[in-house]
């Protein structure tokens, strides 16, 4: 009877001793950097910390970078709790009573204490925390090496962590882009060639993926000539019958009220006759007015005419005129070419979603689409197109070979603007609907924005990563802080201080939020979008002549 309490007995202190000796270790390991404070208060995923000020101010010249930044809002600490280290996140410092400073932090995540007292197996969460008493103590390079040593996932490495000088910062490229990103930041901190560093890696590591990217400046070009397919007005060839029935009446409607839902009913009955009468109609059965199913233009204006000229209608033919007269200066204009000409009249759907989709990619996984020099009246119009295209062909591929998509959209708050009142309707709708449905048919949609506050909420909420720049306004910072996960709160404070091709990483991209310096690219592969040195230029003169005359040429034939 005495022999089993005896043996549960011996048990336990066997547990005992054995944990305490794993503590023991693990506070030797840490003998050289001393603790900084002690935990205050707990609470959820929030807490407080009181820090030694006197200890912070010697460890300023310590020679380990990232304990050198112990106790600064946005650097980590670390508390020992069972056989864990526990890491927080510095959100806020105030000053306390007797020299104590009192800080705010997020606890990020935990990792296993191994033999003299570093850290492994890091991840995101917590499962036990500390009391209040529990020593605070800095982070170490060789922490944060183990925090951010990358996983066997599929990864790119895009820079280096902040304060260190070797550890990597990597991005997981799966829960990236199936759950999209966003990069954000203001004019001039090198936003654009971080997205092309960003995106060189990626096709990299997956040479035969399939990359769309709405270029509205034409300074990706450059950068992707190595590796990526280049469209413009010149040879993308975009045919017209792709088009929806609610982009044809952003492009056809000239009116408002009850005189444009008139003329769209017009418009919708020409178009689905003109639709029907193609001989490619007959294979396919059902046919509605937004099939993609060519038409002739010839054919449209016909219907249109005959409509108007029947004896039994009754009423003026305004309505009709105004689009006939519509239809006749979209096909005589030049500008216009590269849509709606006579030459786009056979069915090219299969040959224009190959190249434009890479299918297959031949080690050229980019599709840059310069629509720079489209006219503005039907930029968000053709922007809209290639966005359907994507999310349509998801759609009707999903009995196929899956080949996921990802679609990148530059100045994403000209499409997608806050502002529900604004033109461009149809885009807003494609792109808020890529974001919420997107992950689901394989499509992944990547905004780039310098005024994420004039983006529509519900899209920038729907990204998964947030990679942030500097921002210099208030309402922007203010966007990208309602956008952040709360673990990543204290990071915030860093973006109007960040430098150029500096950045925050937060959400399911990376382990834990990071900051960020990015990689120098090579300038090859750098888009055309330096800014103009003013001091060097205007010192500077000779063939001003010249350049006027070619610049007039150009700007006179839509630079040809």
């Amino acid at each position: 009877m005495t022999e089993q309490p005896s043996l549960k007995q011996f048990l336990d202190e066997l547990s005992n001793y054995s944990d305490t000796d794993e503590a023991s270790s693990a506070s030797a390991g840490q003998a050289s950097v001393p603790p900084i404070g002690r935990v205050l208060e707990i609470a959820g995923s929030g807490s407080r910390v009181w820090m030694d000020f006197e200890r912070l101010q010697m460890l300023l010249k310590h020679a380990d970078p990232s304990v050198a930044m112990s106790g600064q809002v946005g650097s980590q600490v670390k508390m020992m709790v069972a056989n864990s280290w526990l890491i927080a996140n510095v959100r806020t410092l105030q000053t306390g009573n007797d020299g104590k400073i009192i800080g705010q932090i997020d606890f990020l995540g935990e990792g296993q204490a191994v033999s003299g007292g570093r850290m492994s197996n890091f991840r995101r969460g917590v499962t036990r925390y500390p009391i209040p008493g529990c020593e605070v103590l800095p982070v170490t390079t060789e922490d944060m090496r183990a925090i951010f040593a990358a996983a066997d996932d599929p990864h790119v490495e895009i820079g280096t962590v902040y304060p260190t000088d070797d550890i990597r910062g990597t991005l997981y490229i799966d829960p990236m882009l199936s759950k999209h990103f966003a990069v954000l930041g203001s004019t001039g901190t090198g936003k654009s060639t971080s997205v092309a560093l960003i995106l060189h890696r990626i096709s990299q590591y997956s040479p035969e993926g399939h990359i769309v990217m709405i270029d509205p400046h034409g300074e990706y070009s450059a950068a992707f000539k190595s590796c990526g397919e280049l469209f413009n007005v010149d040879n993308l060839q975009l045919p017209y019958w792709l088009m929806n029935f609610e982009e044809h009446c952003e492009v056809f409607l000239t009116t408002d009220g009850s005189e444009r839902q008139r003329d769209a009913d017009i418009l919708a009955k020409c178009i689905l006759a003109a639709r029907t009468k193609s001989k490619a109609s007959e294979q396919y059965g059902k046919v509605t007015v937004d099939s993609p199913i060519p038409y002739l233009l010839t054919d449209l204006t016909s219907i249109l005419v005959a409509e108007m000229g029947k004896l039994d209608r009754a009423g003026d033919t305004t309505p009709y005129q105004r689009l006939k007269n519509k239809l006749d200066e979209l096909r005589a204009d030049p500008r216009y070419t590269f849509m709606f000409s006579g030459m786009l009249v056979s069915d090219s759907m299969g040959s224009f979603i190959a190249k434009l989709f890479r299918l297959p990619s031949h080690g050229r996984p980019i599709s840059i689409v310069d629509v720079s020099g489209v006219p503005s009246e039907v930029t968000s119009v053709v922007v809209s197109v290639l966005a359907r295209m994507v999310f349509d062909y998801a759609i009707w591929s999903r009995t196929e070979a899956q080949r996921p998509i990802l679609l990148v959209c530059e100045e994403a708050h000209r499409y997608v603007p806050k502002d529900e009142s604004s033109g461009g309707q149809a885009v807003r709708k494609i792109l808020e609907r890529i974001a919420k449905e997107g992950r689901k048919y394989g499509v992944s949609l990547g905004l780039i924005t310098q005024r994420p506050s004039d983006l529509a909420e519900g899209v920038l909420s729907q990204c998964g990563t947030i990679i942030s720049m500097r921002l210099n306004n208030d309402r922007d910072q203010a966007c990208v802080r309602a956008a952040m996960p709360e673990g990543a709160r204290g990071f915030l404070d860093a973006i109007p201080a960040l430098r150029n091709r500096e950045c925050i990483v937060c959400g399911e991209g990376v382990a834990i939020p990071i900051r960020v310096r990015f990689d120098d690219l090579e300038p090859e592969k750098r888009p055309a979008s330096s800014d103009p040195s003013f001091a060097t230029s205007w010192r500077e003169h000779g063939d001003e002549e010249g350049i006027i005359q070619r610049t007039v040429k150009r700007w006179r034939g839509h630079g040809k």
